[in-house]
């Protein structure tokens, strides 16, 4: 029979590194083999390739129509990046090909489009892939298909003026407990830059005032967003990819953070150029306020691919007064930090009960058949050796002053 012929039936992408899948990007060329072992003589009547790139979201919610009807609603959509079409094999008179036994190989090779397109991206409720699907017809048999996804990356800069420019605010709430006030908190904090690149450190100069009569302990989070636009509606997944944790300050008291370090871990890429996907990161500097609500001062991170070239910028790693040791932060942030804390211990509580009140039940979400595959992780990870950390090293280092300022004092 004919499927005994066919041995195998592959896609080989040309790549620069052996064992190393190829990234692409806006503009480049996506070249490579589509290989056929027949263990005999094969007649075939075309072999066609066709690359595809979508982004493509999708999920349920529960409504309900009274009080005993329940329907659930869809929500999907998608856009189209790629669309190219090649054929590999087939007779101008549009008789079949006789192919011997042995090895084939068709070389293919397309151009991606010049205009910006998405980074490849899993989430919870959609994706944005690229991918080869080769179809081998043949007389009197089914269309044998073989799909093949590459990975594209969108490059970010972050040697740009508006991913270099500071970040910093300031933000106080006042402690009560029924009609009574306990005194204020305030949080005040800088980053030298919006972007960074994933594996980099951010120094987080902050200062805690706490006029009150409890101590509060000083927290740092990143936070992951993923939003899915569908129908002039939104879901989103909000994670936490990395944690600070400072002293305990005492009541009445003052804490300083001069340049205190979270490392960025490998997440993916911003994404803000996609109608219907967008993955955001954002700096929170929180605090827990006695007798209210928790107190958090966001500043806006972008996640970029290329790194802060050191002599390029007159913004650092230490832009401030105050210098980091490279070595220091290396001893401090250990290789397996422990897990972040799950998202809703770092909202307020204003934040989560505007969510609450927005949300809809809703039912388990079967999205088997729409994204045609198990997704992956929700935080998706970046899966290339993340780029160095820069830093620029104070020839004469001044010790820090890390102990807490009273106020009393």
């Amino acid at each position: 029979m004919i499927f005994d012929k066919l041995k195998k039936f592959d896609i080989v992408f040309d790549s620069p590194e052996v064992d190393c899948p190829p990234v692409f990007g806006s503009g480049d060329v996506v070249s490579g083999r589509v290989v056929l072992e027949l263990t005999g003589e094969s007649r075939v009547d075309s072999l066609k390739l066709h690359a595809e790139g979508f982004a493509k979201v999708h999920w349920t919610e529960s409504r309900s129509a009274g009080s005993s009807t329940a329907y659930t609603q869809n929500y999907s959509d998608e856009v189209e990046y790629l669309n190219r079409r090649e054929v590999l094999l087939q007779a101008d008179n549009g008789e079949v090909t006789v192919l011997p036994a042995g090895r084939h190989e068709f070389p293919f090779s397309f151009q991606l489009p010049e205009e910006t397109l998405v980074t490849s991206f899993e989430g919870k409720h959609g994706s944005i892939r690229y991918w080869v699907k080769v179809k081998l017809h043949r007389p009197w048999t089914t269309v044998k298909k073989i799909k093949k996804e590459f990975t594209v990356i969108e490059p970010i800069d972050i040697n740009t003026p508006a991913l270099l420019a500071p970040q910093a605010g300031t933000k106080d709430k006042m402690a009560r407990a029924w009609y009574r006030n306990f005194g204020q908190v305030s949080v005040t904090a800088k980053i030298d830059r919006k972007g960074y690149t994933p594996g980099e450190v951010i120094p987080v100069f902050a200062e805690f005032d706490n006029s009150t009569s409890r101590s509060i302990v000083p927290k740092a989070f990143i936070t992951q967003t993923q939003t899915f636009i569908a129908r002039g509606t939104k879901k989103e997944k909000r994670s936490v990819v990395a944690t600070l944790c400072g002293d305990i300050v005492g009541a009445r008291c003052r804490e300083t953070w001069h340049g205190r370090a979270i490392k960025i871990p490998p997440v993916g890429p911003s994404i803000l150029q996609c109608r219907i996907i967008k993955v955001e990161y954002m700096l929170k500097v929180c605090v827990d306020v006695p007798g209210t609500s928790k107190l958090c001062l966001e500043l806006p991170l972008v996640i970029g691919t290329i790194p802060l070239h050191p002599f390029g910028s007159r913004t650092s790693s230490v832009s401030s007064q105050y210098s980091v040791n490279l070595e220091w932060l290396r001893m401090a942030i250990p290789e397996q930090p422990e897990p972040p804390p799950d998202y809703s211990s770092v909202v307020t509580e204003e934040e989560a009960e505007q969510r609450n009140n927005a949300a809809i039940p809703q039912q388990a979400e079967d999205l088997s058949g729409i994204l045609e595959r198990p997704l992956m992780a929700f935080v998706q990870e970046f899966r290339f050796r993340p780029p160095p950390v820069y830093s620029e090293i104070d020839p004469n280092p001044q010790p820090l002053n890390m102990r807490p300022r009273c106020m009393t004092c």
